[in-house]
């Protein structure tokens, strides 16, 4: 139990690094994080915030269907602090037609 809790403190370590970073250094210079650019993580924002968000256009589509999604999952505990909702993700992913994994 102990070593889990250190492995997501360190996960969230390792993504509070990155988002700030990303914040830092906006310009052309970007991070990966599970196949997935930090410039183009906000054109998949709208489809994934609040309660009744909009369809994900399809540019969002295109940075899904590049991801990594099995990655994404140790990261989903903390996409509420990023404006996010987790329960969006599967229909995000849906409407793109994108088969999402079990822990998504």
């Amino acid at each position: 139990m102990g070593k889990n809790n250190t492995r997501n403190h360190m996960q969230f370590a390792v993504l509070a690094i990155v988002l700030t970073a990303a914040i830092m250094v906006k310009e052309a210079t970007s991070i990966s994080i599970c196949n997935i650019s930090t410039n183009n993580l906000n054109k998949c924002r709208p489809a994934v915030t609040g309660n009744n968000p909009p369809p994900p256009e399809p540019d969002c589509c295109a940075v899904a269907k590049t991801a990594n999604l099995r990655c994404l999952c140790s990261y989903k505990a903390f996409l509420r602090r990023y404006g996010m909702e987790p329960s969006n993700i599967r229909p995000l992913l849906a409407k793109c037609g994108i088969s999402p994994p079990s822990c998504l």
